[in-house]
């Protein structure tokens, strides 16, 4: 039985993770910087790199200060550097330019319900979502799940537990989420068969990406893009 989501909450456990901050939707600008990168070290998926002169070991996917380490072995380092990719090898340096994200926000008032309501692009289809960090994925039900043209049936059986008891579900996983301008990419979802959840729950698997912060009934999500 996958456990994926809480029972449905009137209102979203924020908790310890929710930190105070200010309210507007504001993208910050960004600003550029010379990046000097050289090779020191190669492993399998992983890479000893000295970034502007500080020496960090990324494993694949991981990034630091703009330059991200897309693959390895032990020949040659693939990385991407402001959306650029570039290949090098050991001891080998590149100097370029990269432009910082800039960093998205959106502010989501509490309704009288004691929920943070919004609007998402979920699979390129507008739909209104409910946070909720009690929820472990984007959660939703077989009726939202067409309406959004997503194929939930070709996505894994299981078992999911409402309050009506269990119900059959699938796991899925949505190409992008997007909120606010934030858009996360390859996230994971159960659809559930029957009512539940009535609003689709904004749960962990997106929301993990993102920085959390609430202040005065105001939860403000945000993220470098």
């Amino acid at each position: 039985m996958l456990n994926a989501v809480g029972r449905a909450r009137a209102a979203p456990r924020l908790g310890a993770m929710l930190l105070l901050a200010s309210a507007l939707l504001l993208p910050r600008a960004a600003w550029a910087q010379a990046a000097s990168v050289t090779v020191e070290a190669l492993l399998p998926n992983t890479a000893v790199l000295m970034i502007n002169g500080q020496r960090k070991t990324l494993k694949a996917g991981a990034s630091y200060q703009g330059v991200k380490l897309l693959s390895a072995d032990a020949n040659i380092a693939v990385l991407e550097i402001n959306g650029e990719r570039k290949r090098l090898g050991l001891n080998r340096n590149i100097t370029t330019n990269y432009v910082a994200p800039e960093r998205r926000q959106l502010d989501i008032p509490r309704n009288d319900r004691m929920q943070y309501i919004t609007t998402a692009m979920v699979n390129g289809r507008s739909i209104q979502v409910m946070v909720d960090t009690g929820a472990n994925v984007v959660a939703m039900n077989d009726r939202q799940a067409l309406a959004l043209g997503i194929d939930y049936q070709a996505g894994l059986p299981s078992k999911l537990e409402t309050a009506s008891g269990l119900v059959d579900a699938w796991v899925v996983n949505l190409p992008t989420v997007e909120v606010g301008g934030i858009r996360v990419e390859n996230v994971r979802a159960t659809v559930s068969e029957g009512d539940y959840p009535s609003t689709i729950l904004l749960g962990m698997s997106f929301l993990q990406h993102v920085e959390m912060r609430e202040r005065d009934g105001v939860l403000s999500l945000s993220r470098a893009w």
